[in-house]
């Protein structure tokens, strides 16, 4: 993947070392390939801004050299401020969330790449003693494997964030660190790119990551994220976990069996257990046999005792650190087991509020687009594509417009 150029500006104002991109705007739209909300807009007051926040970070040791490498044509994004004041939080259930993140196309691609990359995956798990598979799926779950880096300039992004304030104090510190990325010349301005918040290359570091944990694996004198080479990105991957606690040899966890009216109360990360004691309560393995013992273990039940159950061990508290949500962690170690060979989980979701499996979901959602209502892909995750054509679709029949959905209408489309 090429990440787009950064906008090449032949001026800078007098004052100072802020990038003016204003005047170059349809130079820029037509070679970047951005949309115009995340190119450089005219804005004094992100300019004042930058120019204050060049004198701190001078005082903190930043050259003008830096400075003005970085600053050039960069400038403030009002994309970036629209996704940060509009993120919603979508509490998917797990279900939802492994359709998405550990389908089996998602599955079929982090084989392939493994295979692809057994060399350099054998040789970090050598060094870190992370798993080849546990680092591929960390791949697939930050960027599908390198398909979605990011092509937003990051000094402008988060100047632009730390500009606006909501979160001022965190993203001027993303800033400062990107600023000793260029500095140390990990990377070009140029190429400098990643998500509209900052996160960088194969693994979606931040810049404050980035400096802490990023490693120059083959010795070349750069910590390179963002190339079509990943390998200091998975090698980077692998120190993350290893410095956050990764035990070599021990898996992440476990989908396990519980027996009948086994108590709810006992589940939760703060209840940890001897594997001895997990054994006496009736817990078994998905399959029925016996638990491995890998130290204490904490019992997860994300969607109550009817759906998967899983045992985690203190790799699991390691994945964490990368992003601090029980689905994620539970996500990186399913897609790492199924990269690894694993079959699905042996325990099947029960249906949802509408009564509806994921299978009854992907159905509706192949049927609505047969009809020529575009439900998006067929995954069984019920988004906005799919409501809106639900919605679309109860209009054509002339019933009550809900966008929700049901067994009843599941029906009357077959």
């Amino acid at each position: 993947m090429q990440f787009s150029r950064r906008w090449l500006i032949a001026a800078l104002p007098a004052a100072g070392l802020v990038g003016c991109a204003s005047s170059n705007s349809a130079i820029s739209t037509s070679r970047s390939g951005l949309p115009p909300e995340f190119l450089p807009q005219h804005n004094p007051a992100y300019d004042r801004w930058v120019q204050a926040f060049q004198t701190r970070a001078r005082s903190r040791g930043i050259s003008d050299a830096t400075l003005r490498t970085a600053f050039q044509g960069a400038g403030y994004l009002p994309g970036v401020v629209e996704r940060d004041r509009n993120q919603t939080e979508t509490k998917r259930s797990l279900e939802d969330y492994l359709a998405i993140v550990a389908n089996d196309t998602k599955v079929a691609e982090g084989r392939r790449k493994r295979a692809a990359f057994s060399g350099i995956l054998g040789e970090i798990e050598r060094r870190y003693g992370v798993p080849a598979n546990v680092v591929a799926a960390v791949w697939g779950m930050e960027s599908n494997y390198g398909a979605r880096r990011g092509d937003i300039p990051v000094i402008s992004a988060v100047s632009t964030l730390a500009y606006d304030g909501r979160r001022g104090a965190f993203f001027e510190k993303q800033l400062m660190a990107a600023l000793r990325i260029l500095a140390r010349r990990d990377i070009s301005a140029a190429n400098l790119t990643g998500s509209w918040a900052g996160a960088m290359g194969h693994t979606q570091f931040i810049p404050t990551t980035f400096e802490a944990y990023a490693v120059d694996f083959r010795g070349d004198g750069r910590r390179d994220i963002w190339s079509d080479d990943p390998t200091d990105a998975l090698a980077s991957a692998a120190a993350y976990l290893a410095k956050s606690g990764w035990r070599s040899g021990q898996p992440w966890g476990l989908e396990v069996a519980l027996p009948a009216g086994f108590s709810t109360g006992l589940a939760g990360r703060g209840n940890k257990r001897s594997i001895a004691s997990w054994r006496d309560l009736g817990v078994r393995t998905a399959t029925g046999g016996t638990l491995p013992d890998h130290g204490s273990a904490a019992l997860l039940l994300p969607q109550g005792p009817n759906a998967p159950a899983f045992l985690v061990f203190s790799n699991f508290n390691a994945i964490l650190r990368y992003n601090n949500s029980e689905n994620y962690g539970i996500g990186i170690g399913y897609l790492s087991d199924r990269i690894n060979g694993a079959g699905p989980l042996s325990k099947s979701f029960p249906p949802d509020r509408n009564g509806l499996t994921i299978n009854d979901r992907k159905e509706l959602q192949r049927l609505l687009t047969a009809r020529g209502f575009d439900a998006g892909v067929a995954d069984g995750v019920l988004g906005t594509k799919s409501q809106a054509a639900i919605s679309a679709y109860q209009r054509s029949i002339g019933v009550a417009v809900t966008g929700e959905p049901s067994l009843t209408l599941l029906a009357s489309l077959r």
